[in-house]
């Protein structure tokens, strides 16, 4: 059966109900019925994930297929799967679903109409169903007569792999094949796996259109000027987009085409954890009714959810369409970014928490990808790691990195993009001994960097790292801009600075194809 098949309107595969398109108010009902989860004090649908409670980044594979093998950076982030181990984890799928409750969601990625993805998502779960739907892009009724997938996306946290026979690494899969046209993922409920995996086939697909895909995060203000926001998750992304100031294009994920920018989604996937009213009022507001919160605890009386309250994981989530927010910009399309932000959650507490880029560090820190894994992000990080994650967001790159690398330094020629790398992380210590970078004054930097005001500061470059550094922010004090004067011990901090800088330099080893320009645009621990 072809997988544009899969599921057709007239010869459905199941012989169980099936609910095509369903409201978000009937996903509810439905989800309520079927004890899924529970309705939080705002109307917002609560769930948890069990022992899931984020990304399973070895459980994710690509199929070997002739029309991608030379193309796929194959390695710990692109696994392979043998087609003959995808077709019998196909085969189980297909029996899986005959005689379930099904529910189909059918929709884009990909806010501008000329690159944008028809997909089919199909669940078991309600409450997954009603994800996808707040989450990607919603048709119009006259879109969705013409819709025909181009991707299905089948999750069934029910079905559960046998590595032995099926080639996989524990009971979850999540497995991608190009020329079936068709992702298949099963033994975790986690949902932004599904996310993730229509995001990877986009960061495949997408270059060879031309247009460069980005996980980031982005806003445009009343003049036009667009700003992207690059950074792992945890590192502020969602939190410094959703200004009130700004029109939200979107919060995680965009391609860049010769037209602009666009969102590849329809909706939000806000972090929650601590979250509160007077730090994030946008996104507060946003979780009202047809919101899901995933591992948010309610108050068993109430329905009240303590953000506070990790209990279940840090990696809290709640899933709205971009338009909860007030100032969303629908559709998300945009012109060419004039500031470009990499937001770095350092936990070693050395990096400046702002200074500017050169193109070539530009490039060198966006192959880097560096940042500090934050608790529950994934399966067993329980505090923050200090990691190198290529374009920052190596677990979703099929390609090279060079060669997205490429094309960030062509925009920025072409566009004449500033750069800036934020620190969110820890200032005054490392982790344990520091403290997170308060908001307040990451927002103050931010706004400088937006506005223009920041270009009227001098900048001095950093003795090891080589950024700049500028000498005054306005709401920030002049302090604070400096990290080795926020340490007790400065001669602490050289150490620890070196030592980031050392492991800087050993991952970037790895990138042999990049330019001596490039190369000598990292920092120099003597």
């Amino acid at each position: 059966m072809k997988i544009n098949e899969l599921i057709p309107e007239s010869a459905p595969l199941t012989k169980g109900t099936m609910h095509r398109n369903a409201s978000a108010d009937a996903l509810i009902e439905h989800a309520l019925l079927r004890k899924e989860g529970q309705l939080a004090s705002t109307g917002a649908f609560a769930v948890t994930t069990g022992k899931y409670t984020g990304r399973s980044p070895k459980d994710k594979f690509i199929v070997e297929e002739s029309s991608v093998m030379e193309h796929i950076a194959w390695g710990a982030v692109n696994q392979p799967m043998s087609q003959v181990h995808f077709e019998k984890l196909y085969a189980k799928a297909m029996e899986y679903m005959k005689d379930r409750e099904l529910f189909v969601f059918d929709g884009f990625a990909g806010a501008d109409e000329e690159y944008r993805l028809p997909i089919r998502v199909i669940n078991e779960r309600a409450w997954h169903n009603l994800f996808v739907r707040q989450l990607f892009i919603r048709p119009t009724e006259e879109e969705l007569a013409a819709h025909k997938p181009e991707f299905t996306v089948i999750a069934m946290p029910g079905l559960k792999a046998e590595p032995e026979l099926d080639g996989t690494n524990s009971e979850t899969f999540i497995v991608i094949s190009f020329e079936r046209r068709v992702i298949l993922i099963g033994g975790t409920e986690y949902a932004g796996e599904m996310k993730k995996s229509i995001f990877s086939v986009l960061n495949y697909l997408l270059p060879f259109q031309g247009v460069f895909p980005m996980h980031c995060s982005a806003n445009v203000g009343e003049n036009g000027d667009v700003a992207l926001f690059f950074g792992l998750s945890g590192t502020g992304k969602t939190t410094l987009s959703a200004d009130p100031d700004r029109r939200l294009i979107g919060d995680d994920e965009h391609g860049w085409s010769s037209r602009g920018v666009f969102n590849f989604e329809g909706g939000c996937y806000a972090k929650c954890i601590g979250l509160t009213k007077e730090k994030e009022p946008q996104i507060w507001a946003a979780i009202q009714k047809g919101t899901v919160l995933e591992n948010v605890v309610l108050d068993a009386e109430t329905g009240e959810a303590d953000y506070s309250d990790n209990s279940l994981t840090e990696n809290t989530r709640a899933a709205y369409p971009v338009d909860f927010i007030e100032n969303a910009l629908i559709p998300g399309t945009a012109g060419h970014p004039g500031v470009i932000i990499f937001l770095t959650a350092d936990a070693f507490g050395v990096l400046p928490p702002i200074s500017k880029l050169t193109k070539e560090q530009a490039m060198y820190h966006f192959l880097s990808g560096y940042t500090s894994k934050l608790a529950g992000t994934e399966r067993g990080v329980t505090e923050p790691e200090a990691t190198f994650s290529s374009c920052f967001g190596a677990p979703f790159l099929p390609l090279r990195p060079s060669a997205y690398a490429e094309m960030l330094g062509n925009k920025i020629d072409e566009h004449q993009a500033k750069v800036y790398l934020v620190n969110t992380g820890w200032s005054g210590g490392s982790y344990g001994v520091g403290q997170r970078m308060k908001l307040s004054y990451t927002r103050a930097m931010v706004t400088a960097a937006l506005n223009g005001s920041l270009e009227q500061a001098q900048f001095t470059p950093d003795p090891i790292f080589g950024v700049g550094i500028p000498d005054r922010v306005e709401g920030v004090p002049s302090e604070v801009l400096q990290p080795r004067t926020t340490w007790a011990d400065a001669e602490a901090y050289d150490a620890k600075a070196r030592e980031l800088a050392s492991r800087f330099i050993r991952n970037f080893e790895k990138f042999a194809d990049a330019s001596e320009a490039i190369r000598g645009a990292g920092p120099k621990p003597e």
